[in-house]
């Protein structure tokens, strides 16, 4: 079984042989610990990769993402980033006031997807290849109007809020059927919905303006047969449902601060967990001993015959130590699996 085989069966419960990994590296750790993560790219390939970006012509952006200073996203949207290897954040609304709605207009740019180099780079690999681009119809919505504009707007509700929404609705449609007619495995949503504690919005009004979206986004990559990946930080618990009945396959969340034995009392067979291990606390104070912990109770509360993919980000703050014990953890339960198995055949 390749890697692109076994994510599949993870993804479909179907009892893979072992648990699939992916490790996000941020700039910053390529940064500050080259020769750490040389040595985990070596000992513990991803079984999992996102597409690169290839389009007929080049994104019109100005700057980079991920360094200290100003960059400008392909919608317009302007990042101040006061810290290398990490993103910045939008300050100044591209649409100030609402008469600005009528000269506003999505990158044409980010839909002319080369298909043909994006088919040639998933036929090279065995791995599982996600699109690569990320939908996120909220975090589109706070970079256009800032943070505190688009709650406002929420709060509100004026027509000009719901133009504009369908607006960007109507671009991320043409944007996942686009990547849908590629040969990528899966399609990704990303909208962080989450504080700490609860969501940051009313589920009610979740489920009124943005779960309709959603699901439009999943009738595209279900007609193609792609999967749909997921990621939102914080306290989502309200709407996990949700998102497993619009066809959201794996989710990447924040499993410390909802609880991983409620997430597998809940859904546990449902979706996918595709990590995370805890980047606030795990990685950066925890202990070697702490983070096995963490695994083996990811591991007993979520996997399903399948269900759970190793994954967590290497990023500001983290010990390198700790993120390569995640996945020697990881390593260890497979070969626990293994053995447990090879037992029971000849019993």
């Amino acid at each position: 079984m390749n890697a692109r085989e076994l994510v599949r069966s993870t993804l479909e419960f179907a009892a893979p042989p072992s648990v699939p990994r992916q490790i996000w590296i941020l700039p910053w750790a390529e940064e500050h610990y080259p020769a750490e993560v040389a040595q985990l790219k070596s000992e513990f390939p991803d079984d999992m990769v996102a597409a690169p970006a290839l389009y007929h012509a080049p994104l019109p952006v100005t700057g980079n993402r991920y360094q200290k200073g100003i960059y400008v996203d392909e919608w317009g949207c302007c990042f101040h980033n006061i810290h290398g290897g990490v993103i910045g954040m939008v300050k100044e609304p591209l649409i100030h006031d609402w008469d600005d709605l009528a000269g506003f207009k999505t990158p044409e740019a980010s839909l002319a997807v080369d298909r043909q180099a994006v088919n040639a780079f998933c036929r090279g690999t065995d791995r599982f290849v996600l699109a690569g681009t990320l939908v996120r119809p909220f975090e589109r919505l706070t970079f256009i109007r800032t943070m505190e504009l688009a709650f406002m707007d929420l709060a509100e509700q004026p027509p000009e809020l719901f133009e504009l929404l369908g607006r960007i609705h109507a671009h991320y449609l043409k944007e996942v059927e686009a990547w849908a007619r590629t040969e990528v495995d899966a399609i990704v949503l990303m909208d962080d919905w989450g504080t700490q504690q609860r969501m940051m919005i009313a589920p009610d009004l979740w489920r009124r303006i943005f779960k309709p979206l959603y699901r439009e986004y999943n009738e595209i990559a279900r007609h193609y047969g792609k999967y749909v990946f997921m990621h939102s930080d914080g306290y989502i618990t309200d709407i996990i449902s949700d998102l497993i009945e619009v066809g959201v396959n794996a989710l990447n969340s924040q499993i410390k601060c909802m609880g991983a034995i409620e997430l597998g009392r809940r859904f546990r067979g449902r979706i996918t967990f595709w990590g995370e291990m805890d980047r606030q606390e795990l990685l950066a104070f925890g202990t070697v001993e702490d983070v096995r912990r963490a695994v083996a109770d990811a591991y007993a509360n979520l996997y399903a015959s399948g269900g759970v993919i190793a994954q967590c980000e290497f990023g500001p703050g983290a010990r390198p130590e700790n993120v390569v014990e995640v996945f020697r953890a990881w390593r260890d339960l497979n070969k626990g699996k293994a053995q447990n198995a090879a037992a029971d055949a000849r019993s």
